[in-house]
């Protein structure tokens, strides 16, 4: 089976190395992105985070690869990847749409880190970890023309784990999606996969993620704060606040029980025994354990002790300019 590969995160990259040591499939070429690229829901430019160079990669072991530099329609890019014969696409680690023209070549098969239809759209594993899920998967499908529609070659399912991160649970996600295309690709090549249709009911469609997202709203209980952070820590651009004048990135927090602390107001900054606690609300208080700011990363306690000098406010903002109280979004 002739597959051009479509991919330019770490996770594509995995998949890459390990459909090239299948019998089954003869990678003929491979279409990849920058790490800086504009897209449709963000013409000003994105940065991918997951970046792995697949152009190098190809190069190395002799696969003909092209850098999609305007979009998926570009006729001279479409021109060169027919001219590869593909028999089948397979996407992972991508974030532009496959047009039907390219679908029309040959059939494309893309990796989605949901059990869809559930969690359809944008940055998934983040979303399900924000919205406290315990469960989540992966899903290898048939590409059609929604988003993230088409029959469904198989899933598998990982949990949640209360102190997992985005990183850990990516891991995880990553893992089983390795052992979906090893089980499947074969199946597809042979023709005896069996792709069941979608349930549109169960669907739930979420956005794109960007940086500006991650703004903490202190308002909310500490148990959804906690998540909002773990969702966002690295190798994403972190859940962040402010403090003063500086922008102050979470990078990881602890759950506190009610019984060892007071209630601070949503926002207030407290100590004890050297740690550092934010009041959150419905009466909840979060220890905030590594922070990041003006790029250099700490634990909290230390850049407290810098912070916390004589007139100097202790509170968390929403933004610039709201110094005196509490953030309350």
């Amino acid at each position: 089976m002739r597959i051009v590969f479509i991919g330019a995160s770490t996770f594509g990259m995995r998949c890459l190395e390990t459909i090239t040591t299948l019998p089954c499939c003869e990678i003929v070429g491979a279409v990849t992105a920058p790490r800086h690229f504009s897209i449709s829901y963000r013409p000003q430019g994105v940065t991918n985070v997951l970046f792995a160079d697949v152009k190098s990669y190809c190069d190395s072991h002799n696969i003909e690869c092209a850098i999609i530099r305007r979009n998926m329609k570009d006729p001279d890019l479409m021109d060169r990847v027919r001219s590869w014969a593909p028999d089948m696409f397979l996407v992972a680690g991508w974030y532009h749409m496959v047009p039907r023209p390219w679908r029309e070549m040959a059939p494309a098969y893309g990796l989605h880190s949901s059990l869809l239809p559930d969690y359809s759209g944008g940055a998934p594993l983040v979303w399900a970890m924000i919205n406290g899920e315990t469960k989540t998967g992966i899903t290898l499908f048939q590409l059609a023309d929604g988003v993230d529609s088409g029959p469904v070659v198989g899933q598998l399912a990982a949990d949640i784990l209360p102190e997992d991160t985005i990183a850990t649970l990516y891991q995880r996600i990553e893992s089983l999606g390795i052992e979906l295309l090893v089980k499947q690709l074969p199946r597809l090549a042979n023709g005896s996969a069996q792709l069941t249709p979608q349930d549109e009911s169960r669907r739930r469609l979420f956005p794109q993620r960007g940086p500006e997202d991650g703004i903490i709203d202190w308002s909310r209980p500490a148990c959804q704060i906690y998540n909002f952070i773990r969702a966002q820590t690295k190798p994403y651009p972190g859940a962040f606040t402010f403090h003063q004048a500086d922008k102050v990135t979470i990078w990881s927090s602890q759950l506190v029980p009610h019984k060892h602390f007071p209630f601070p107001p949503c926002g207030q900054i407290k100590t004890m025994d050297g740690q550092i606690f934010v009041g959150c609300g419905n009466e909840s208080v979060l220890e905030i354990t590594h922070i990041g700011m003006n790029g250099i990363d700490m634990p909290a306690s230390i850049w407290w002790r810098e912070r916390n000098k004589p007139g100097n406010n202790n509170a968390f903002s929403a933004s610039l300019g709201k110094k005196e109280d509490a953030a309350r979004p």
